[in-house]
């Protein structure tokens, strides 16, 4: 069953894009919670979006590994919600 989680980060990236500043990730993941979309709103106003069409670009890649379903349980959104963000 798909899932969708949507966690503020309260740090900068550390890397040449720092300037962008924090972000609030969103994340939709299939059952083992490994990311089939994921998006990244920075307070610059980037964003980012990653998905099986566009796994990564020059500034960041889709996430290869499985969300710790029981930690982000706390963070867990509605389908309509992570498509707002999305489009």
């Amino acid at each position: 069953m798909t899932k969708y989680f949507k966690r503020n980060w309260t740090e900068t990236r550390g890397d040449e894009f720092d300037s962008w500043g924090t972000c609030i990730y969103y994340f939709e993941v299939d059952d083992e919670g490994i990311p089939t979309k994921q998006m990244e709103l920075y307070e610059n106003g980037n964003r980012l979006r990653y998905h099986i069409e566009r796994i990564f670009d020059d500034y960041g890649k889709l996430g290869d590994q499985p969300l710790d379903l029981k930690e982000f349980g706390k963070y867990k959104i509605g389908k309509d919600e992570f498509e707002s963000e999305w489009q």
